[in-house]
């Protein structure tokens, strides 16, 4: 299984930028996956940011990221989105994708459901 993220860069204080996780080799479809978004800034723990469960209907944001932020998939593609607007320098880490086919909505934004994890993109946000 390989997640391939891209789509980080340097952008300036209420910027955006648009992740994109690549997602290849499962053993299930791609549509029975959840796909999460997780960050570690320098010195800090990793974080959950947001996830998408099966079909995109279900969704999770971290109150900070909520609004300024869209998670969102093509199961045809086999591709997950982030959609990161008004970004901020509190924004600035790197960025990581996960998946799991043990997806319930109680523990979508915990990093331990997640078995499956790309390497990340760094985002950096200038004030």
């Amino acid at each position: 299984v390989q997640l391939q993220a891209s789509g980080g860069g340097l952008v300036q204080d209420g910027g955006s930028l648009r992740l994109t996780c690549t997602v290849s080799g499962l053993t299930f479809a791609f549509s029975r996956y959840c796909l999460g978004w997780f960050r570690q800034a320098p010195g800090k723990e990793r974080e959950f940011v947001a996830a998408t469960k099966s079909n995109g209907g279900t969704t999770r944001y971290r109150d900070s990221v909520a609004g300024r932020f869209t998670v969102s998939r093509s199961n045809t593609k086999g591709t997950a989105y982030l959609q990161m607007n008004n970004l901020r320098p509190e924004d600035t880490a790197v960025y990581f994708c996960a998946a799991t086919s043990s997806c319930i909505s109680s523990t979508m934004s915990h990093s331990s459901a997640y078995n499956y994890w790309g390497q990340g993109t760094l985002v950096t946000v200038s004030s």
